[in-house]
């Protein structure tokens, strides 16, 4: 069995995509509909990694990816930000902000296996 990942996006259709993907790949999926909605999941359970959409309600995923970078339970927290912003330097943002990596989506399956594989 895989391990768990946390899978953050406020489109529903894409955390079910993500989740068929990865439980196919023998991960644990836990999910969440944005920032919110994340930090009480992490309150609960903390995953071995995170997929995290950039633009959502409530609380981006900018500013929690920054929030749990500050917070020394998660602030080694493998975070794959993706997201459909593709403005110049979207993905240095994401970066910055304390992100492992960052894909735009449509992304490319091969690649988020890959990276995931590597926490």
């Amino acid at each position: 069995m895989g391990y768990s990942v946390l899978v953050v996006d406020d489109d529903a259709i894409i955390r079910h995509m993500l989740r068929m993907l990865l439980e196919m790949e023998d991960y644990v999926v836990f999910e969440a509909e944005d920032g919110v909605d994340a930090l009480e999941k992490l309150n609960a359970s903390l995953p071995r990694a995170m997929i995290l959409d950039v633009m959502m309600p409530r609380m981006d995923g900018i500013t929690l990816c920054k929030l749990l970078r500050a917070q020394p339970q998660t602030a080694t927290l493998p975070i794959i930000m993706l997201s459909g912003k593709t403005q110049m330097g979207a993905d240095q943002e994401g970066l910055a902000a304390g992100a492992n990596a960052y894909l735009r989506k449509p992304m490319d399956v091969a690649q988020l296996l890959q990276l995931l594989s590597q926490f």
